[in-house]
């Protein structure tokens, strides 16, 4: 029986929604015909199931597929019901993770099995196949964040690791839901059900059976697939530290250069870009493209080419040795790498507010995600800042709240702010600009009720009610395990090129014949890019071509240490069989 005689159309259907639940073609139909199996499919089979390891791309030719979420549990539901041309999974599909739910066989019918290396190889040569199954696994991902599936984080509002936890999931944009130990009646249920102490809390529930308690972010990794270090000593061509843009960027260009790469984060992949509801002025997307979209096609990139990412890893150690640097990880872990590309980013920098600690992590955030936004509940919020992360927060959030306060402690939105910003924040009526504004004093017990702000200019003070708060006042880099190592300027950022020529040590260079390149630090084959980098534009599109030409300095000091890299061409490239970074 031939695909067509299959692909009669949708059979009780779940509706598309924004691109989530797209059909395919019956060209590209037949494009994974080439490259995969057809499958008889019986009614009740389950195709993949949630918590497990989904090894193959599936597309419908027959029948109809239910998806579920808790499937045989109290609190099973359908997400939605596909039929011929749809094809199933989701973003972790192509990230290695587990699945988020469960696919089981309706009506009876025919699927096409692809090994997921030979769909990422499809994406990946095939733009218009490519960007129709990313956006609709990204639209999924989102779906399911909304829905509050995945794993469930129960503990209190008031614990730091709960805090920890949250972060971690929300950075990483990992379905699952908060049960706050103090509010939700479902977490004394669970208690109870799982015989837990409020003392051994936060605890991580999985599938409504497994429990983890007060696991550590590497913990929580492996319970969901993402790849955590390995124990063993490994060594590689070029060690990322950061995965922001800039890092990113790095292990996309020195993997389809032919370098073992090695890209590492202690928190997630994205940086501060990451959690970007909207990017407008990035070249290529003029209807602009979130920072979690443009953050996941970067990682599927670089998986593309080769490179091996690695989340939670916490780097704490770089030491020189015989020409080459021992790279150390807070787990004891240690890898050896010929450079080193630095692209660890910046921190944000916390509101100093007389009992502002207490609701951070409640209704106090440092990013406006779709996790935070969807706690607003129609209510009004305030954003502190004055700067593009401040504005397109203003904006995103503006979309879930009643009201947005944009609260800058300047006189001018456009000081800092670009142009085409503040022309839209100005011009949304749900948005009120507040100029010379700061905080003074929060309101509210449990939650955020509301803010004094003084106005810096004339001394008065006014009360606003706010839901939440988010801050966006700047950022200190992440470079303290670095003082001693190299140079640093006086606010803690990475000098290179010029400045690092002046601060360093001739008995290292002398004997390569040669200064310090461009983005290069004040040792050898260590370079530094994107915000973490003393003098950098605090741009994405700047941040990522940094990243770029650090491979080719990168290249260039290989060459003056007589370690030449055969590359492949600058454009286009593929990636080189078998060159990944050897674990030995």
């Amino acid at each position: 029986m031939s695909t067509a005689e299959h692909y009669k159309g949708p059979v009780r259907e779940t509706p598309d929604r924004d691109g989530a639940f797209p059909r395919l073609t019956q060209e590209q139909l037949e494009v994974l015909t080439v490259h995969g199996e057809r499958r008889e499919t019986v009614s009740g089979e389950v195709l993949y199931r949630e918590g497990e390891p989904s090894r193959e791309f599936l597309a419908i030719l027959g029948g109809t597929v239910e998806i579920v979420q808790d499937h045989g549990g109290p609190e099973e539901h359908t997400v939605a019901v596909h039929g011929p041309g749809r094809f199933l999974g989701e973003l972790g599909l192509l990230e290695g993770e587990v699945a988020f739910d469960t696919a089981v066989v309706r009506e009876a019918g025919v699927i096409l099995a692809v090994p997921v290396e030979r769909q990422r190889a499809l994406v990946g040569r095939d733009p218009v196949l490519g960007d129709l199954i990313l956006r609709a696994y990204l639209g999924r991902r989102y779906v399911l964040i909304g829905s509050g599936a995945g794993f469930r984080i129960l503990g209190s509002c008031y614990s730091p690791d709960t805090l920890r936890l949250r972060e971690f999931a929300a950075r990483n944009r990992l379905p699952h839901r908060w049960l706050d130990l103090e509010k939700d009646k479902e977490a004394e249920a669970l208690l109870c059900r799982f015989s837990i102490s409020p003392e051994e809390t936060p605890v991580v529930i999985w599938k409504g059976e497994r429990v983890l308690r007060n696991p550590g972010n590497a913990d929580l990794a492996r319970l969901i697939g993402l790849p955590a270090p390995s124990p063993q000593a490994g060594r590689c061509d070029v060690m990322v530290v950061g995965a922001g843009p800039a890092g990113l960027a790095a292990a996309v260009y020195g993997a389809s250069d032919g370098l073992a790469t090695v890209a590492v984060d202690a928190v997630a992949t994205g940086g501060q870009a990451g959690t970007s509801s909207r990017i407008e002025n990035y070249l290529g997307f003029p209807s602009g493209i979130s920072g979690g979209e443009l953050v996941e096609r970067a990682v599927l990139q670089a998986h593309k080419f080769g490179a091996r990412l690695m989340v939670p890893a916490q780097v704490d150690g770089l030491t020189p040795q015989d020409g080459e640097y021992v790279v150390a990880f807070t787990d004891g872990s240690r890898v050896r790498a010929s450079a080193v590309v630095l692209a660890s980013g910046v921190g944000y920098r916390r509101l100093e507010v007389p009992g502002i600690d207490r609701l951070e992590g409640i209704s106090v955030y440092y990013a406006a995600t779709v996790h935070e936004a969807g706690l607003c509940r129609a209510e009004p919020v305030a954003v502190v800042g004055g700067g593009n992360s401040a504005g397109q927060a203003a904006l995103f959030l503006a979309d879930h709240a009643s009201r947005v306060h944009l609260l800058v402690r300047g006189s001018d939105l456009s000081a800092d702010m670009s142009r085409y910003l503040v022309d839209q924040v100005e011009r949304h009526p749900k948005i009120e600009v507040l100029l010379h504004s700061e905080v003074r004093a929060v309101g509210g017990q449990e939650n955020l009720e509301s803010l004094t702000v003084e106005d810096n200019a004339s001394g008065q003070r006014r009360e606003l009610p706010a839901a939440a708060l988010f801050v966006f006042i700047g950022a200190r880099p992440r470079t303290d395990w670095l003082r001693g190592v190299l140079a640093l300027d006086d606010k803690g950022f990475v000098i290179t090129g010029a400045d690092a020529q002046a601060a360093a040590d001739v008995s290292r260079w002398d004997p390569l014949g040669r200064i310090p390149l461009l983005l290069e630090t004040t040792l050898p084959g260590v370079f530094a890019v994107g915000d973490v980098r003393s003098g950098s534009v605090k741009r994405v599109a700047s941040a990522a071509g940094e990243g770029a030409m650090a491979i080719r300095l990168v290249h260039e000091h290989r060459e003056s240490t007589g370690n030449p890299t055969r590359t492949a061409s600058p454009e286009g490239s593929r990636p080189v069989p078998g060159r990944s970074v050897s674990w030995r």
